[in-house]
């Protein structure tokens, strides 16, 4: 079976969200490629009809079984891999948005290994997705001091 995103002639969008709840982030440790074994955010691709928000809450309640609420627009990265011999081998944008936790508790699905709440000064020491650290830093300048 071939994968549909592998070797694009346009980027993806995908949506990911800074689950907030009592002052700590949802971090999710991704079980397989891209990304294996890092510390991201929950989220994934729109779908076809979808607005950003909607495919953000969708994927999160599929991701980690959680309800959230989008507050803010807390920036996106550009996710570009490429083979060895240079060719595109995954592209993706991705908007991320700083989300209210409504509720739930964390149960996740076979794309995820671990799940930690943490500290905002805790996401630089973890193997993290590039840009993660600086979207944390966006996202919270919009909270109230």
């Amino acid at each position: 079976m071939t994968d549909p995103r592998a070797y694009p002639d346009r980027p993806f969008l995908a949506a990911s969200a800074l689950v907030l709840r009592e002052g700590r982030l949802l971090l999710v440790r991704r079980a397989r490629p891209p990304a294996h074994g890092l510390f991201t955010f929950p989220g994934g691709v729109v779908e076809v009809g979808e607005t950003v928000e909607e495919a953000l809450i969708r994927e999160v309640a599929e991701e980690t079984g959680l309800t959230v609420e989008p507050m803010v627009l807390a920036g996106h990265r550009d996710v570009i891999l490429r083979d060895e011999a240079g060719r595109v081998h995954r592209h993706f944008v991705i908007i991320a948005f700083l989300t209210k936790w409504i509720s739930g508790e964390p149960v996740l699905n076979e794309e995820l290994a671990e799940y930690r709440w943490v500290a905002p000064d805790e996401v630089a020491s973890l193997p993290v997705t590039e840009g993660l650290p600086d979207i944390v830093t966006a996202a919270l300048r919009h909270l109230p001091a």
